[in-house]
Protein backbone atom coordinates (compact mmCIF):
# COMPACT_ATOMS: atom_id res chain seq x y z
CA UNK A 1 0.00 0.00 0.00
CA UNK A 2 1.30 3.44 -0.97
CA UNK A 3 2.23 6.02 1.71
CA UNK A 4 -0.74 7.89 2.94
CA UNK A 5 -1.17 11.77 1.28
CA UNK A 6 -1.54 14.21 4.31
CA UNK A 7 -3.06 17.32 3.61
CA UNK A 8 -4.68 20.25 6.30
CA UNK A 9 -8.33 21.02 4.90
CA UNK A 10 -8.18 23.48 2.17
CA UNK A 11 -4.69 22.36 0.94
CA UNK A 12 -6.32 21.09 -2.23
CA UNK A 13 -9.30 21.25 -4.25
CA UNK A 14 -11.71 18.04 -4.25
CA UNK A 15 -10.27 17.18 -7.79
CA UNK A 16 -6.62 16.27 -6.36
CA UNK A 17 -8.24 14.55 -3.60
CA UNK A 18 -10.75 12.35 -5.38
CA UNK A 19 -7.84 11.80 -7.75
CA UNK A 20 -5.11 10.64 -5.07
CA UNK A 21 -8.13 8.21 -3.49
CA UNK A 22 -9.59 6.90 -7.01
CA UNK A 23 -5.70 5.79 -7.34
CA UNK A 24 -5.89 3.65 -4.53
CA UNK A 25 -3.89 6.58 -1.73
CA UNK A 26 -5.62 7.25 1.68
CA UNK A 27 -6.32 10.97 2.14
CA UNK A 28 -5.63 11.98 5.72
CA UNK A 29 -6.56 15.50 6.27
CA UNK A 30 -6.01 17.61 9.26
CA UNK A 31 -8.81 19.87 10.04
CA UNK A 32 -10.36 21.43 13.20
CA UNK A 33 -13.41 21.62 15.13
CA UNK A 34 -14.70 23.19 18.16
CA UNK A 35 -13.09 20.85 20.45
CA UNK A 36 -9.89 21.25 18.40
CA UNK A 37 -7.82 19.37 15.79
CA UNK A 38 -8.40 15.97 14.52
CA UNK A 39 -7.77 13.87 11.00
CA UNK A 40 -10.22 12.58 8.96
CA UNK A 41 -9.03 9.61 6.33
CA UNK A 42 -10.72 9.19 2.82
CA UNK A 43 -10.44 6.23 0.84
CA UNK A 44 -11.99 4.32 -1.79
CA UNK A 45 -12.15 0.39 -1.90
CA UNK A 46 -13.21 0.48 -6.00
CA UNK A 47 -16.98 0.22 -5.21
CA UNK A 48 -17.29 2.68 -2.10
CA UNK A 49 -15.99 5.69 -0.80
CA UNK A 50 -15.29 6.19 3.11
CA UNK A 51 -15.17 8.88 5.66
CA UNK A 52 -13.59 7.96 8.43
CA UNK A 53 -14.16 10.44 11.39
CA UNK A 54 -12.62 9.79 15.49
CA UNK A 55 -16.75 9.02 15.41
CA UNK A 56 -18.00 7.73 12.90
CA UNK A 57 -17.44 5.50 9.54
CA UNK A 58 -19.09 7.21 6.78
CA UNK A 59 -20.20 5.34 3.41
CA UNK A 60 -20.53 7.12 0.23
CA UNK A 61 -22.03 4.85 -2.74
CA UNK A 62 -20.85 7.04 -5.83
CA UNK A 63 -18.27 9.54 -6.46
CA UNK A 64 -20.92 12.38 -6.64
CA UNK A 65 -21.77 11.68 -2.70
CA UNK A 66 -18.05 11.73 -1.64
CA UNK A 67 -17.83 15.58 -3.74
CA UNK A 68 -20.31 16.38 -1.53
CA UNK A 69 -19.36 15.16 1.87
CA UNK A 70 -15.58 17.00 0.61
CA UNK A 71 -17.16 20.55 -0.29
CA UNK A 72 -19.86 20.30 3.07
CA UNK A 73 -16.98 19.83 5.10
CA UNK A 74 -14.63 21.99 4.02
CA UNK A 75 -12.28 19.09 3.49
CA UNK A 76 -10.93 20.70 0.09
CA UNK A 77 -10.19 23.99 -1.62
CA UNK A 78 -12.89 26.06 -2.80
CA UNK A 79 -12.30 28.61 -5.70
CA UNK A 80 -12.40 31.28 -4.10
CA UNK A 81 -9.59 29.63 -2.25
CA UNK A 82 -7.30 29.73 -5.65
Amino acid sequence: MSNPLRISAGDLEADAIMDAIEDGRRVVITTTAAQGEYEVTLRYDGSVYYCDTPTRLHRHETEREMRTCIRNMGYGATAEDA
